[in-house]
């Protein structure tokens, strides 16, 4: 039977974690729409002769073969942000699963083990630490760590993780020594490509990038009955901390900063809340640019706070060095492209961070991009086009024949 095609497994999976409320998708992990794709990935790949397995920190590997080392995986996630787009994750996965049926239907044998995976909490939506998945078996953070998270509920990720089936997450040397190379196909996360007239991109680099808490306390009170001289209101200097991660991001090429998330306490419409709690993202070139915005933002807060009467604590929860792909395995790439039609492929940075990028500390990695025609992504309206979703599976299938063919063995894992 002809297997399911990458833009008709999308279609299959377009009515899962629909968001009412803001639009677009909201697939957290390990609550249902979530755990519906993970259900849906593993039937998929047993439909093309995969062997599907779970490891310790909740990942899928759907194995071409037997396990073993050095093989090349490819894949992404399925998990996304509040009222996230329909490609953001879902894209690599379908259009790993296509890759491998015309492969198998065509025939070919890989020379290597080949997997792909479907990385567990990549967003960080849900226990505010991006890359879960990858982070854990890989060292980037501690079991003791990444368990103490919590969502906004209270419950903590090793709590829910051990409900879900997962009691023992943590560095994982046997799943990590497995990958030989890693190959992330994702759609593209900014408008590059339509400009540059190309439907796929190999990547470069990831910007550094890091995420920060910022919790200011006061006093809560009455909002009708307080006079704003007696007032001692977290909501001011965590307000104002939006308007300096702007400036301090404008005062420095090509950094980006922002606050897209307050929780204040008790959160009332009449209340004057007791504590705000809100998150900076911060992207840039530079670790000096990166620490430097942080600094910038932490100072005008602390100086608001101080005026209110209230304190101020700031922490960093999460933080990435700029990551920069395997030379030799981007050349290859880009080769095997080239050889298989593509011509001359841009290679292109980007602000997004990804599985691909914290797996590069330790295997060689590289990323396919995909067109994104408006350049949005984690929103609602984020897309690729047919004929680059058509584009980036032409180009997955050529770089798995390169690879893992007969000619990939001179790229050892």
């Amino acid at each position: 039977m002809t297997h399911a095609t990458a833009r008709e497994l999308l279609e299959q999976i377009v009515g899962v974690g629909r968001d009412a409320r803001r639009g677009g998708y909201s697939r957290h992990v390990f609550e249902p729409a979530e755990t519906e794709l993970r259900a849906w990935f593993a039937a998929r790949a047993r439909e093309l002769g995969l062997t599907v397995e779970t490891d310790r920190n909740a990942n899928i590997w759907a194995w071409w073969g037997a396990p073993g080392p050095g093989a090349l995986v490819t894949g992404s996630h399925l998990d996304s942000v509040p009222g996230g787009g329909a490609h953001d994750g879902p894209l690599g996965v379908v259009s790993a699963l296509d890759a491998v049926g015309r492969l198998r239907e065509s025939g070919f044998t890989p020379s290597r083990p080949l997997a792909i995976v479907v990385f567990a909490e990549e967003e960080g939506s849900r226990f505010g630490v991006a890359c879960l998945g990858s982070r854990l078996p890989s060292g980037a953070i501690s079991p003791g760590r990444a368990g103490r998270l919590t969502d906004a509920a209270g419950r903590t990720f090793a709590e829910v993780a051990a409900a879900a089936g997962y009691p023992d997450i943590g560095r994982d040397d046997v799943a990590r020594e497995r990958i030989g190379l890693f190959l992330e196909l994702h759609v593209e996360q900014g408008r590059a490509l339509a400009d540059l007239g190309s439907p796929i991109a190999v990547g470069a680099s990831i910007l550094e990038h890091g995420r920060w808490r910022i919790e200011v306390h006061g006093h809560g009170n009455h909002a009708g009955t307080t006079a704003i001289p007696d007032r001692r209101d977290p909501m001011l200097p965590s307000a104002l901390a939006v308007l300096a991660a702007r400036d301090a991001a404008a005062a420095r090429s090509g950094a980006r900063a922002t606050i897209g998330r307050f929780e204040p306490v008790p959160g009332g419409t009449n209340v004057i809340a007791s504590r705000v709690t809100s998150w900076l993202d911060v992207r840039a070139d530079t670790p000096q640019d990166t620490r430097g915005i942080v600094d910038d933002v932490r100072r005008a807060v602390e100086d608001a706070a101080a005026d209110e009467g209230c304190q101020v604590a700031v922490s960093e929860e999460s933080y990435s060095a700029e990551v920069r792909f395997d030379a030799a395995l981007r050349d290859r790439l880009l080769a095997v492209l080239a050889d298989a039609g593509f011509g001359s492929v841009p290679v292109l940075p980007t602000g997004a961070g990804h599985d691909a990028g914290v797996l590069a500390a330790v295997v060689p990695t590289a990323m396919l991009f995909v067109r994104n025609p408006s350049g949005v992504s984690h929103a609602p309206e984020e897309r690729a086009d047919d004929d680059a979703i058509d584009a980036g599976v032409d180009a997955l299938v050529a770089a798995i024949r390169g690879l893992a063919g007969d000619a990939g063995g001179r790229l050892a894992g």
